[in-house]
């Protein structure tokens, strides 16, 4: 698992020197921007297919944010973060995608794939869902987006921070209690 830049964890993934490092040698030689696709490509991937709902459309915006990426890299400047910098793109082309089709799917009609073929676990697996998904319903759209920066994304709350333009503190504060509200709400349905 080590192996694969893929499945490095989160931690492995913030904009240390190992990452300075191949930003600076993606500069000097096109082809290791590559590396730097590997790192993320999933975590675009699985922000995006949040956000628009479908696979092919997911993957074709993914595929567009980091041709994108790419090609306005030398833009980039060093004193940003890369991830953020990314996941920016990400969202102006998602943003798009929306303008050209008037409509956005919600976070609640997102459907996990199963990690089990267990017919009890799955059952449960739905209630809960389902009684998720209804009040995510009623949640803003910018608490949507928070669960989706840290959820789906992967980001850190740094991340998350600067991508948002934000304090630290207060993306902490509001994630917390936007976890607390949601955790209230399935617990007690009646509120």
């Amino acid at each position: 698992m080590a192996d694969n830049p893929t499945a490095l964890s989160s931690k492995d993934i913030r904009q240390g020197p190992d990452e300075l490092a191949l930003i600076q040698a993606a500069r000097q030689n096109p082809i290791i921007f590559g590396e730097l696709y590997k790192r993320y490509v999933n975590r675009v991937y699985r922000y995006l297919y949040s956000r628009i709902g479908n696979v092919h459309e997911a993957e074709d915006l993914t595929a567009q944010t980091f041709l994108a990426a790419f090609e306005s890299f030398d833009k980039f400047r060093q004193d940003e973060h890369f991830t953020s910098w990314l996941f920016s793109i990400a969202r102006h082309k998602a943003m798009d995608h929306f303008r050209r089709r008037k409509s956005a799917p919600a976070i609640e009609e997102m459907h996990e794939i199963p990690v089990e073929n267990d017919p009890l676990n799955a059952v449960t697996q739905s209630e809960q869902a389902q009684a998720m998904a209804l009040i995510i319903q009623a949640i803003p759209e910018k608490d949507c987006e928070l669960l989706r920066l840290r959820f789906l994304a992967d980001m850190s709350f740094p991340e998350i921070a600067r991508f948002l333009h934000r304090n630290e503190s207060a993306v902490k504060k509001s994630f917390y209690r936007l976890l607390k509200k949601l955790h209230d709400q399935l617990e007690d349905p009646n509120e």
